[in-house]
């Protein structure tokens, strides 16, 4: 039995290059979850193609709540709204699930890409990891490794491709656009983006085995903020000390630690940013 996990990110999608097009309730929002829902299904039914015998997809960009239930294969079943454990990968954690798929990701905050951030849409400008600057897909690629489960395919655009080139080499990557600026890209039409990400899905199913889970070492994980007020707010996490007048650094016993810790962050961060002056 294989067991798939889709970890479903929106600003990766066909088609999304401008913060409305993912923003919860505007019109643009409202066209672009059919796109972000045709990208996801031609990943599910790839995976299909390809053997897999059980595909659970996790709804993963900001409310959680984007992705068209009703417009998916019904062969699966989604996981939609928020405050999860591991928020992105929630779901790894039962220890069953044999491979992980990012689709719809993104460039890191700090890096060149479509609509790049880390978590935060701004307020974050860099996130690094023992020294290495990390997106969401390194972030949670470390997440996962710590139960044996590989990450199998990723899909964004061209500069998130070469991003999982760092953390899953021998993951397929679709470029569903190429990069332009943050807020413009050369996009696919969904057809071709959906015929691609189905192929490589289906090629990616070979790649689901679980592996011995990653031991757990110690993690140094550092947060820059674009304003000094933030990384006083963030030291109100236990832990979690002022290394710089906008960067602030904590340890944690695991990566799976170090997600919720940062978590916990980027919860007080948001309620520390003014409208105006962030």
């Amino acid at each position: 039995m294989t067991k798939i996990l889709i970890s479903a990110d929106m600003e990766g999608a066909t088609g999304v290059t401008w913060p409305a097009d993912c923003l919860p309730g505007t019109p643009e929002w409202q066209r672009c979850r059919h796109l972000f829902t045709s990208d996801v299904n031609a990943a599910i039914r790839g995976f299909f193609d390809g053997g897999a015998d059980e595909v659970v997809v996790n709804e993963a960009h900001m409310t959680m709540r984007n992705l068209l239930l009703e417009k998916l294969d019904d062969r699966v079943a989604m996981l939609t709204g928020r405050h999860k454990e591991l928020s992105m990968v929630e779901g790894v954690q039962r220890g069953d699930v044999d491979g992980i798929a990012f689709v719809g990701y993104h460039t890191g905050a700090g890096d060149e890409g479509v609509l790049a951030h880390t978590y935060l849409g701004n307020s974050i400008t860099g996130v690094f990891v023992d020294g290495t600057r990390a997106s969401e897909g390194l972030l949670n690629s470390l997440v996962v490794a710590e139960f044996g489960t590989p990450v199998v395919l990723v899909t964004g655009d061209d500069r998130t491709c070469a991003d999982a080139r760092g953390y899953a080499p021998d993951a397929p990557a679709v470029a569903v656009k190429d990069y332009v600026s943050r807020y413009a890209a050369v996009c696919r039409t969904p057809g071709r983006t959906a015929a691609d990400i189905r192929a490589a899905a289906a090629r990616a199913a070979a790649l689901a085995v679980r592996h011995e889970p990653a031991a757990p070492r110690l993690r140094t994980v550092e947060v820059e903020f674009d304003a000094e007020h933030l990384a006083g707010a963030a030291t109100t996490v236990p832990g979690v000390t002022q290394t710089g007048p906008r960067r602030v650094s904590y340890d944690a016993p695991s990566m799976v630690a170090g997600i919720r810790c940062f978590k916990a962050v980027t919860t007080l961060v948001s309620a520390a940013v003014e409208e105006w002056y962030g």
